[in-house]
């Protein structure tokens, strides 16, 4: 291994409830519901519909979604690796 030599200490992935992973972030959930009734043909349609419809989110949307986190990771914390609603 290349990175044998470096003496660093390979840290594995913890198991995480699927109720709290990474990609039920704010953003993904609001997206999904965006995405309900859309089609995409190619890459470029799917690009730019995704870029479009993050620039039509102010500020305090990705602000709401990151104030939102500490909460969650307490909530993670406290369940002691159970499963959770």
């Amino acid at each position: 291994m290349r990175w044998a030599g470096l003496e660093w200490e390979v840290l594995l992935h913890r198991p995480y409830p699927p109720d709290i992973a990474p990609s039920d972030y704010h953003l993904f959930r609001s997206m999904t519901h965006a995405l309900s009734e859309q089609r995409f043909t190619s890459y470029e349609d799917t690009k730019n519909w995704v870029d479009s419809w993050i620039a039509s989110k102010d500020k305090e949307f990705f602000r709401l979604g990151i104030q939102t986190l500490p909460e969650r990771w307490k909530k993670v914390v406290t369940s002691y690796g159970q499963y959770f609603d």
